[in-house]
């Protein structure tokens, strides 16, 4: 455990559920959460071994069950990830977990079921950001299963001339224009990695250099 987490890291709705825990594990299981959340894009694995730990102590709480899901998704355990968010979601009845388990289930290997989820009627109330996560995997399955059509229909579909020049717009553009190389369609590929390239200032793709190389071979 590092030494400087003190467990205070965490959101208050986070430690708010902890107070059900006797104090001293509560304060055990915080700082194991916490741990996990500063270390889950640098080192996913760790992040993973410290939720375990916070489920050993604490397997009943949604919250604990959600970051061991998110941990293990992030650092590529599929089953466990979708067996962790199944059961928070039983928990808590929350449905923003779906485009993980959808990529779960595609990642596992099993793109039927990804669209499953996909069409959930909740999917419809998701705010944009997690909307366009599940027009990706839902693409992607269709992809997956040779289904290229639906695949480029189902990003069509998306809000991919969007005005905001968030990173979900980037992704489903960079997406799309991916899925229209792999088609063939070369030219309107690379229309579109410049169109992805144009609003990713953190440069979260390598649009510009797919460009590049479409270009080149284009002559």
């Amino acid at each position: 455990m590092p030494e400087d987490i003190t467990g205070a890291e965490l959101d208050r709705s986070v430690t708010a559920q902890l107070k059900g825990l006797p104090e001293k594990l509560a304060a055990r299981v915080a700082r194991h959460l916490a741990a996990a959340g500063a270390l889950i894009d640098e080192d996913p694995e760790t992040a993973y071994q410290h939720c375990l730990a916070a489920r050993a102590r604490a397997s009943r709480l949604a919250v604990v069950r959600e970051a061991t899901g998110e941990t293990a998704y992030a650092a590529g355990h599929y089953a466990e990830a979708l067996a962790e968010l199944r059961a928070a979601k039983r928990m808590n009845g929350a449905t923003e977990y779906l485009p993980i388990m959808a990529d779960c289930h595609r990642a596992l290997g099993q793109p039927e079921q990804a669209l499953k989820l996909a069409k959930s009627p909740s999917v419809a109330n998701f705010a944009p950001e997690a909307k366009a996560e599940m027009t990706l995997v839902e693409s992607g399955a269709r992809r997956d299963m040779g289904q290229l059509d639906a695949a480029l229909r189902t990003l069509e579909l998306a809000p991919l001339l969007s005005k905001s020049r968030a990173h979900w717009v980037v992704r489903l553009r960079y997406a799309y224009a991916d899925t229209l190389e792999f088609a063939g369609r070369e030219s309107d590929a690379l229309a579109w990695f410049h169109r992805a390239h144009a609003i990713d200032s953190d440069e979260i793709t390598d649009a510009a250099e797919r460009a590049d190389a479409l270009e080149r071979r284009l002559g």
